[in-house]
């Protein structure tokens, strides 16, 4: 019997969640107070001890922000004057545009409450490793409250983050690539997006059928994860399912319509193609219509243009990582942490997959969402 996967879940309440390695949490210059010690460490060691290194993906303690809330409150302390720096991949994504807009929302029912600040700086493309370590360093000598890290690979920050952490600057990494040594970690479950995928493909094609598989960046950590869950799904589930392509496209457009143009001409029996983000998913729709090809087309991050195409009958599915509310539970859990609660190391956003069926339902609704409480400390 195969393995069901709900089409629309909250990460952490999944076996697998999502988590980093822990490290010592402190103040900015802002006056923050230091985050309380408690469980962050030793989650992450439990973590490496399992696993012999660190997943997100995997780790046992995951847990939703409706439990945090549940645990610790509905309402969060605040004082004013924090300044939090969120250091994003290119903008030139609408992701990522996404994600500021969420940072500006909490910015905004923060400051209906108390004055703080989040500054947002993001790279001019999603190849910039260098110039992301640059604006890390920047927000350290400026002796920011807290830190809100998407890197864009699991190494590129390393330096920088530990240089944070020196100056007593804790770092929450969220959503993107893996940054071991981060106090906390926000984000959803990467590996969930391939298994939901893979199911949604597997009903759609009665479960048999030639499928690729377009990967963002290797060095990307929810690259990996998201193509080892579609794989894994079909394993598991001794699926009729047949991965014959697999090819990075480094979160590329363009590439991933090539790529696609040439996997249509190789594998003339191909079904479906899934796409590590929906920005490829799209030049892989751009070049399944050239070709008249009958092909499904799955994405992964629920972008705008990724619903419209999905309205269009163009996109099939995307798995929405919902950035928009994903930058509010970042910034919830940092500021918790500032005021010193015994947050958890790792928390787990909502992520649902859409497709014709829902894709004019209301966000909040389908995932359950409810603004932040903020309260002046």
């Amino acid at each position: 019997m195969k393995k069901k996967i709900l089409a629309t879940i909250l990460a952490a309440s999944m076996v697998m969640g999502l988590a980093a390695c822990g490290g010592s949490a402190g103040s900015g210059s802002a006056g923050a107070a230091a985050p309380a010690e408690s469980t962050a460490a030793d989650a992450g060691d439990t973590a490496e001890a399992a696993t012999g290194e660190f997943n997100p993906d995997k780790d046992p303690s995951s847990t939703t922000i409706e439990e945090i809330r549940e645990k610790l409150g509905e309402e969060v302390p605040v004082k004013a004057g924090y300044n939090l720096a969120a250091i994003e991949k290119s903008i030139s994504n609408e992701f990522w545009r996404t994600l500021q807009e969420g940072y500006e929302k909490a910015a905004e029912n923060v400051n209906a409450v108390v004055e703080i600040n989040i500054e947002v700086d993001a790279t001019t493309d999603e190849g910039d490793e260098t110039g992301q370590q640059t604006m890390v360093e920047n927000a350290v000598n400026q002796g920011v409250s807290a830190i809100m890290a998407s890197p864009i690979s699991d190494a590129n920050l390393t330096t920088a983050v530990e240089n944070a952490q020196d100056a007593n600057i804790p770092v929450i990494n969220v959503n993107d690539g893996l940054i071991a040594i981060a106090d906390y970690y926000c984000g959803p479950n990467a590996y969930q997006n391939g298994l939901l995928a893979a199911e949604w493909v597997s009903n759609k094609l009665g479960d048999e059928g030639q499928v690729g598989i377009v990967v963002g960046m290797a060095k990307a950590f929810a690259a990996r994860e998201r193509t080892a869950g579609f794989k894994d799904w079909i394993a598991d589930n001794n699926s009729g399912l047949e991965v014959v392509a697999e090819q990075n496209a480094d979160w590329d457009r363009q590439k991933a319509k090539e790529l696609a143009a040439t996997w249509i001409i190789q594998y003339p029996d191909m079904k479906a193609i899934f796409c590590n983000n929906d920005d490829m998913a799209l030049g892989v729709v751009e070049a399944v219509d050239e070709a008249e090809a009958d092909i499904l087309v799955v994405g992964v991050d629920g972008i705008g243009e990724a619903y419209d195409s999905i309205r269009a009958g163009k996109l099939d599915a995307t798995v929405d990582s919902f950035p928009y509310y994903m930058a509010q539970v970042a910034t919830e859990v940092t500021l918790r942490a500032l005021a010193g609660q015994d947050v958890p190391h790792v928390t787990a956003t909502p992520q649902a997959l859409i497709d014709s069926e829902n894709v004019d339902k209301d966000a909040a609704e389908i995932i359950g969402w409810t603004d932040t409480k903020y309260v002046a400390e």
